[in-house]
């Protein structure tokens, strides 16, 4: 008999056992960041439960979870753009226009309420478009572009509305602010499974490793043959449509739209992605990073105000995270490449 096929019943288990645990280290040493970043959270989370014994209450748990869904599908459409070495800083005037737009289309045009939010959110996906066609056709800098978009989106808002906000909605837009299932509020469910799909899109579609790999070599995927303007403008357009989702989600909470909306967002949206570990230079970064940024960012914001920090410190508090995960990816990404050499 060959001795290869004989099976000796006493090492098999372990052999097993060994490829299971190298299978785990391959996936955590693949996840390492966003490892990194759910470990952070817990220590954060455990922080603040001893600093204030209001931290842990169903009250304030729920809070987080509704504080985090217009920043979090915010950080989704910022993802995409950083992904590819640019920067969205319209994100905050377009998630205003997008809601005023939501606004109008039912009080002025009498639009029901499903039409009217695809109108806005295609609203949004085409003032993106704008800004993705001159960033790729006219070759200017994204920082440029969008600043300019965040002026001329915020303008709008308030020459549409003439500076008045839109509070007659119709009561079936608080729905996904109000139902929950199982206990978890049925909007915070909805950036679960945005960041789910999103995430299954760049870690398994040609469309998301294209992304991946504009951001880290634009010139070699132009070699490559892969459609680099196309993708370079996709990002853009998923931006501005997910702001104006945003928009709508802000607006069933608040059942009121405001041409102010989204003030601030793009810094929130540009902070949750960095802290979650994507690099500003492109090529680097995951939706689960961004995911757990946004919570740690939420997170940062309930306990500054559960602990009486005044809010113009918050500002400063928010600025240097942003600042510290900048610097810190700086240096990691310097030790990792000197390791690569």
């Amino acid at each position: 008999m060959n001795a290869k096929t004989i099976r000796d019943p006493q090492t098999e288990p372990r052999q097993t056992a060994g490829k299971a645990k190298r299978g785990w280290r391959k996936v955590l040493s693949h996840y390492q960041l966003e490892v990194r970043m759910g470990l952070l959270f817990v220590l954060i989370c455990a922080a603040l439960g001893i600093s204030s014994p209001h931290f842990l209450s169903l009250g304030n748990v729920l809070n987080l979870m509704d504080q985090a869904v217009v920043t979090g599908i915010a950080a989704i459409g910022q993802t995409f753009v950083v992904l590819v070495g640019g920067i969205d800083l319209s994100v905050g005037s377009l998630t205003g226009v997008g809601g005023i737009v939501l606004g109008l289309a039912i009080n002025t045009f009498g639009i029901p309420l499903i039409p009217s939010i695809a109108i806005a959110i295609i609203g949004g996906g085409l003032l993106g478009l704008v800004n993705g066609l001159l960033v790729t056709r006219g070759r200017i800098a994204p920082f440029i572009v969008t600043l300019g978009m965040m002026s001329i989106g915020r303008s709008l808002a308030f020459v549409l509305t003439n500076g008045n906000s839109i509070s007659t909605l119709p009561d079936a837009l608080s729905a996904p602010s109000t139902a929950t299932v199982f206990g978890f509020p049925v909007n915070f469910l909805l950036v679960l499974v945005l960041f789910a799909v999103t995430w299954a899109y760049l870690t398994f579609a040609k469309g998301g490793r294209t992304i991946y790999a504009l951001g880290s070599n634009r010139e070699a995927a132009r070699a490559a043959g892969l459609r680099v303007d196309f993708y370079n403008v996709l990002v853009y357009v998923l931006s501005g449509a997910f702001s104006a989702l945003a928009a709508v989600m802000l607006a069933s909470r608040l059942m009121s739209i405001d041409p102010i909306a989204g003030t601030g967002l793009e810094l929130d949206s540009i902070a949750a992605v960095v802290i979650g570990g994507a690099s500003l230079f492109g090529g680097r970064g995951s939706m689960i990073g961004t995911f757990f940024g946004v919570l740690i960012l939420v997170l940062i914001h309930n306990g500054l105000n559960l602990l009486n920090v005044g809010p113009y410190w918050q500002g400063s508090a928010i600025g240097t995270v942003i600042i510290v995960a900048v610097l810190g990816e700086r240096l990691l990404s310097a030790r990792f490449g000197a390791r690569a050499k």
